[in-house]
């Protein structure tokens, strides 16, 4: 019978035992997939969802005592985008408030400055 792979695929080192055999072991698999799957694009949903957790954490930092102002260039240099959001929520005076699960902003102009004001969920606004 003939082998297969004479080489594990991620280290390079002959193999032993089953002729169809790739790897040396559970971790030069684990490597070798983990190098394949870096090189591929990344796809749709993967970015959304680290851009909503990066957005998450970025409001939570920031916003400590349930509500705050914060100037957007800083939460932006920070890697926060507005754009990405899970719902939003609309007040009685009519601002329109952006969350990204339990953390809600909203962009205001202030002083001639651009400026999100930051609130965490309350029961109230369901």
């Amino acid at each position: 019978m003939k082998r297969l792979q004479k080489n594990c695929l991620n280290c390079g080192k002959p193999l032993k035992g089953r002729i169809d055999k790739k790897y040396c072991d559970p971790r030069c698999k684990s490597a070798h997939q983990y190098k394949i799957e870096r090189e591929r694009p990344e796809r749709f949903y993967n970015k959304v969802d680290n851009q909503l957790r990066l957005n998450r954490r970025i409001l939570k930092e920031y916003n400590k005592a349930g509500k705050a102002v914060v100037r957007q260039s800083v939460l932006r240099g920070e890697g926060f985008d507005p754009k990405y959001f899970t719902h939003y929520w609309k007040n009685q005076q009519g601002d329109v408030y952006l969350f990204v699960y339990e953390y809600g902003f909203l962009s205001k102009r202030e002083n001639g400055n651009e400026k999100y004001v930051l609130i965490k969920w309350q029961d109230y606004m369901e």
